[in-house]
């Protein structure tokens, strides 16, 4: 982690204030469902608490993968958050470092920095924070 990523939240826990409050309408999901829905109905009412929250937000969002300037495929991001935050709910038992490496492709591919992977299939939310590079702003 860099000094960057270090200073970018007020908590101390490196989050900048983006990810915080997509985090704090995550939590309000969890403590109000609970564990043991599909990701769709997560997905739903995290879409419903970020714009109560006025938090500016994309769901399933395409984008394209590009090899060589090449369109070679394309898959859906969960939650695209003021264009910058990319955010990958799962509902699952626990996340594996397949969860993360799919997050990463997709900040790979997107050319974002930053993306969340939400764990909702537990009865305490799962939070990764990832982040791809360290490039000029990881303060989202």
């Amino acid at each position: 982690m860099n000094a960057k990523e270090e200073n970018a939240g007020s908590d101390g826990r490196g989050f900048g204030q983006l990810s915080q409050r997509v985090i704090g309408c995550a939590i309000a999901v969890s403590n109000t469902l609970g564990a043991g829905f599909l990701e769709s109905v997560y997905e739903n009412a995290l879409a419903v608490e970020l714009q109560s929250s006025g938090l500016a937000h994309e769901r399933q969002k395409a984008l394209i993968v590009r090899y060589r300037s090449v369109e070679v495929g394309h898959f859906y991001a969960g939650l695209l958050i003021e264009g910058k935050l990319l955010v990958e709910l799962k509902a699952l038992r626990q996340l594996t470092a397949e969860h993360e490496a799919q997050v990463l492709n997709y900040l790979h591919a997107t050319n974002l920095q930053v993306g969340l992977l939400l764990n909702f299939g537990s009865p305490r939310l799962g939070i990764r924070r990832i982040a791809c590079g360290y490039g000029d702003d990881l303060s989202v």
